[in-house]
């Protein structure tokens, strides 16, 4: 038998016990700013003579344990920095291999949770009612309620959650109903169950003041009723990107596909939580520009979701992955010159990001060495696009897109609700192109998979589209102080915003432009007024970049207004690095931090040396 993974992000050790069903009753607490209640686990023993089950947790409070209504003696192993604090409950009787019992567990979390935001009613758009959202991935669920905080382990669950009756709930699960607290006259409990079995960290959920929207025959977009209306029209291609997906990938088995948009400080695109999509509200642009987010999560309902790695260091199965599908999603929908384009934007990213990071950074590595690290540190466009880049790169090797797409449906198949590793994917690539195994072999492996830097090969990409971002930003490199009055609003005639934002990327992988430069370009193309939340990140950095003073209150708006961290960090990056905007940085991040996200707080800290 191969040896048992081990995943060093979590202290639970799955291969003695498996929790496969988790039954959460727990109460919303705006006052405390915490939830308080009990989550009993259906724990497995996956060995003889079992005398204890070990749990992830952090910052949590624990009460009492039970096992099969049995009182059970509990303790807390030594408390890590990032990872949390080992939960260890002993069992006041053996279980044998394959035997199951109910441990029950009553917990609270802390105000300070990782995983969780509160808001009071003026961080709201309603200023009238008080907002909660969870973000487990990677490792926050163990903030939230004691379990196995780890993807190798998958569950099923099922909850009932009490909160103020004017709010509504929602999970990553499907609505089983509502009724009033028996307990308090002034709340009520909203019940959930998730019957396809899932990892923790897709374990969401959020209450506020929300309404709904039908946009589709199984999806519904919900967010505060100032929102919901703008968010009903932004995401209305869904149902056609579901089906689109079906079609390249096979039968979605979540049933509802709903989406929920957040408040700003929300510090990611968007969240895959199964049945309920979390994103930002960055994409709410008004042209639908940019819906590829959508399409993305509506990706991960296979690969992440359905099939999911193992363990973070094969985090790039998740993304990877699911970018090829998004883009192939993009491709059928609006044309394969749009699928070469962005591809290609993709790898601008990878180049963006391999620059920041450092291209011998054992982090750029698509299967990194996770040991002591903290993920949230960790996290980057790399798994995201390297992984992407090799996918890209194996479909041009192997005969086309139309033929690594069965290779896809069928990886699909044959992994659907496991946990799986880079080595399982591989030999499953190789079984599947058994007859192409002299053109596998001679794919460079160890480069791909365990060197730091860019790939060892780059692709190709039709230059359809990019041929004019990459003459108009030559252009402007290229331009001296005298050539600045041959630039007109013309130069932008017939690009789309995608094509923009690939313009701005390509001046931002440069050394930065002159500040003769980047004024006149506001006065030719009046890039300040675009509202398209990703060209007006690209073209704020640029200006900082370029040392532009006018630039640093836009910059410290758009760091500020919204939380996405991909906008967020850089753009205080950005400004730390200008000395005339360090110390605006610095003090307006002091002020904001409290309304931030916890994560984003304590990343943008490190960025700007202000760790607490």
């Amino acid at each position: 038998m191969a040896a048992a993974v081990v995943d060093v992000s979590s202290f639970s050790s799955p291969s003695c016990c498996l929790t496969r069903h988790l039954y959460l009753r727990c109460r919303v607490d705006f006052g405390a700013r915490a939830l308080r209640g009990t989550v009993a686990l259906t724990a497995r023993a996956e060995r003889e003579a079992l005398r204890c089950l070990v749990l992830d947790t952090k910052d949590l409070q624990i009460f009492k344990a039970t096992v099969n209504g049995q009182d059970a003696k509990f303790g807390f192993g030594q408390k890590h920095s990032f990872k949390g604090t080992p939960l260890e409950i002993t069992f006041p009787f053996e279980l044998r291999r394959g035997q199951e019992a109910i441990v029950e567990i009553s917990f609270e979390s802390s105000p300070k949770s990782s995983a969780l935001q509160w808001f009071t009613p003026e961080q709201t758009s309603g200023k009238k009612h008080p907002f909660l959202f969870s973000q487990c991935q990677a490792t926050h669920c163990r903030a939230i309620l004691p379990c196995q905080d780890t993807p190798a382990v998958k569950l099923t669950y099922y909850a009932e959650v009490s909160v103020p009756k004017e709010l509504v709930a929602l999970m990553s699960a499907h609505r089983d109903g509502e009724m009033p607290d028996p307990e308090d006259s002034s709340r009520k409990i909203y019940r959930f169950s998730q019957n396809v079995p899932i990892p923790c960290y897709l374990i969401a959920l959020v209450v506020g003041a929300l309404e709904s929207r039908e946009i589709g025959p199984r999806t519904l977009v919900w967010a505060e009723k100032e929102l919901v209306d703008k968010s009903a029209y932004e995401f209305a291609e869904a149902e056609a990107m579901l089906q689109t997906a079906e079609d390249l990938a096979g039968p979605y088995v979540w049933g509802q596909y709903d989406l929920l948009v957040l408040p700003p400080s929300f510090p990611y695109g968007g969240m895959e939580n199964p049945c309920l999509t979390f994103v930002t509200p960055t994409l709410l642009a008004g042209d639908r520009s940019l819906s590829s987010v959508i399409a993305h999560e509506i990706s991960h309902s296979w690969t992440g979701n359905l099939v999911t790695n193992k363990t973070w260091e094969h985090f790039w199965l998740n993304e990877g992955h699911t970018v090829y599908l998004e883009r192939r999603i993009g491709g059928r929908l609006f044309g394969e010159q749009l699928r070469q384009f962005q591809a290609l934007g993709g790898w601008r990213e990878l180049q963006n990001t391999i620059n920041t990071l450092g291209e011998t950074n054992p982090i750029t590595n698509l299967v990194p060495d996770l040991n002591e690290v903290d993920l949230d540190t960790a996290y980057s466009s790399v798994p995201y696009e390297k992984g992407f880049a090799l996918l890209f790169h194996l479909e041009q090797l192997l005969g086309g897109p139309d033929i690594f797409i069965g290779f896809l449906k069928a990886y699909i198949q044959q992994f659907a609700y496991k946990s799986i590793t880079t080595e399982d994917w591989k030999k499953s690539l190789y079984s599947y192109f058994k007859d192409k195994v002299d053109v596998l072999d001679k794919v460079d492996w160890n480069s791909w998979l365990h060197a730091p830097g860019m790939p060892p090969v780059k692709p190709t990409y039709d230059m359809t589209l990019a041929n004019a971002c990459v003459a108009l930003s030559q252009r402007w490199i290229k331009a001296k102080e005298s050539d600045l009055c041959s630039f007109n609003s013309a130069d932008l005639k017939g690009m789309s915003s995608h094509q923009l934002i690939e313009f701005l990327a390509l001046l931002l992988l440069e050394a930065p432009l002159p500040v003769s430069h980047v004024k006149r370009m506001q006065e030719v193309y009046n890039f300040n007024a675009i509202t398209n939340s990703e060209i007006r990140f690209r073209w704020l950095r640029l200006c900082i970049q370029a040392k532009w003073e006018e630039a640093i209150p836009l910059a410290l708006k758009m760091a500020t207004d919204q939380g996405r961290m991909k906008f967020t960090r850089p753009l205080f990056r950005d400004l730390y690095s200008f000395d005339k905007s360090r110390d605006l940085a610095v003090k307006t991040f002091l002020e904001q931090r409290a309304c931030m996200h916890p994560v984003t707080s304590m990343l943008v800290g490190k960025d700007l040396k202000q760790d607490q």
